[in-house]
């Protein structure tokens, strides 16, 4: 008697939709987020005069950000990444949209802008700790490998600043400020649907909503702690942050001003970066598999970091700064592939979005304060000076990678992405 042949095994179909859709909200989200980077601060830098306020204003809508980075991390895993997301992205459009108004009805102080980005920043901070953790998920749908998946989501980034940048600019330069953010929170909303209608409602899932709030945010920060590679990280990119931060917003439009130049040299400037960090980040992703990490990521980071402030510092036309600005975007943009590659292999897939919670709002940590430090320098200082200052101590900085022994095991590629603290 024959025995009964056995069951066929049909490979799930390849789906590549999602990650599309993922990567596509990331760049929209980014963009707007980069056209309002711009925009505030020159609303509040053409009106008042005062770097201090406008690092103050930056200051208000980051803060929020940050911290909803370190708490918000259990809400996502409890009501899932992919809903985090979407729903993140579309109220923060929603209270963008109230600038145009407020301006429109001529109730716009200085005091509501405020007010404003600050909500922005703390649903911001949600939307974007909901992104990343669904980049593994949709990479499997699609058979990306994660290396290459997360350096298309770095890319995104990337992209997403290149084209903010001049966008805002060319804007800026036709249209009042806050007009400028209706575009902004308008595109927030698109990225929200794109992830609520693409994306599967399976993908990220979530936590088991019985574990105690407390519990998660102490097992994410535990986690980051004990774990040397991404402490590591987290420490260095924080203290550059602090000064990156305090650059876009405060140092190169005071710096363009002080030139005499017309706000579209900050959009050259910004864009000129984005394009070399697209490349580098383009680039990066395909050789992630194959380079020496560590080596990579510590030569991008001395290269890209303190040059740019001495071009600044030293020069009073565009052009040097911009292929200075196009270098250095270039030496860091690969940068971003190796530090997502590392984070989504040492995490546990059920614990990304509490532990890249809390790896995003410690190495973010400085944001708020930078722009306020800076601006207070550059208005006591001046502006040559702050360059200068910022520019030793960013080099500093960055020999970090060629003196810590814990940078060196960005090079160990665990197989399951389970690495856990002893």
């Amino acid at each position: 008697m024959s025995s009964a042949p056995a069951p066929a095994v049909v490979a799930a179909p390849r789906r590549r939709l999602p990650l599309a859709a993922v990567l596509s909200a990331y760049l929209t989200s980014v963009t707007c987020t980069a056209v309002s980077a711009i925009a505030v601060p020159w609303l509040v830098l053409s009106t008042t005069g005062s770097a201090t306020r406008t690092g103050l204003a930056v200051f208000a809508e980051m803060a929020p950000y940050v911290a909803m980075q370190a708490l918000g991390g259990p809400w996502v895993e409890r009501i899932g990444p992919r809903r985090a997301s979407w729903l993140g992205n579309l109220v923060a459009g929603l209270v963008v949209l109230v600038v145009p108004a407020l301006y429109a009805s001529g109730q716009l102080g200085y005091g509501a802008l405020v007010a404003v980005v600050a909500a922005v920043g703390a649903v911001r901070g949600v939307a974007d700790c909901g992104s990343a953790p669904l980049v593994p998920g949709t990479a499997s749908l699609s058979r990306t490998s994660l290396s290459r998946a997360a350096g298309l989501h770095a890319s995104a980034s990337q992209a997403g600043n290149l084209l903010g940048a001049p966008l805002a600019a060319l804007l800026l330069s036709l249209v009042p400020p806050p007009l400028v953010l209706l575009i902004s929170g308008t595109g927030f909303v698109v990225a929200s649907l794109l992830v609520r209608l693409l994306v599967p409602s399976d993908v990220g899932g979530g936590a088991d909503p019985a574990e105690p709030y407390l519990r998660r945010i102490v097992d994410g920060l535990s986690f980051l702690v004990h774990d040397p590679v991404l402490r590591a990280l987290v420490v260095m990119i924080a203290a550059t942050n602090l000064l990156g931060t305090g650059y876009l917003s405060v140092l190169l439009p005071s710096w363009v001003r002080d030139n005499g130049l017309s706000v579209t040299a900050v959009g050259t400037v910004a864009a000129a970066t984005g394009l070399g960090a697209l490349a580098g980040s383009l680039l990066g992703a395909w050789l992630a598999p194959r380079v020496n990490r560590w080596l990579a990521y510590a030569v991008g980071f001395l290269i890209g970091g303190s040059p740019l402030y001495v071009s600044l510092a030293l020069s009073d036309t565009l052009i040097p700064v911009v292929v200075t600005a196009a270098c250095c975007g270039l030496a860091t943009g690969g940068i971003n592939p190796i530090i997502g590659a590392v984070q989504y292999e040492r995490i546990q897939a059920e614990m990304l979005p509490r532990v890249l919670g809390a790896v995003k709002a410690s190495a973010w940590a400085g944001i708020p304060l930078g722009p306020v430090l800076v601006g207070a320098l550059t208005d006591q200082a001046g502006v040559r000076p702050t360059l200068t200052i910022v520019g030793v101590v960013m080099f500093l900085l960055t020999l970090g990678p060629f003196v810590v022994p814990a940078f060196r095991l960005m090079n160990d590629r665990p197989n399951d992405g389970s690495s856990r603290r002893r």
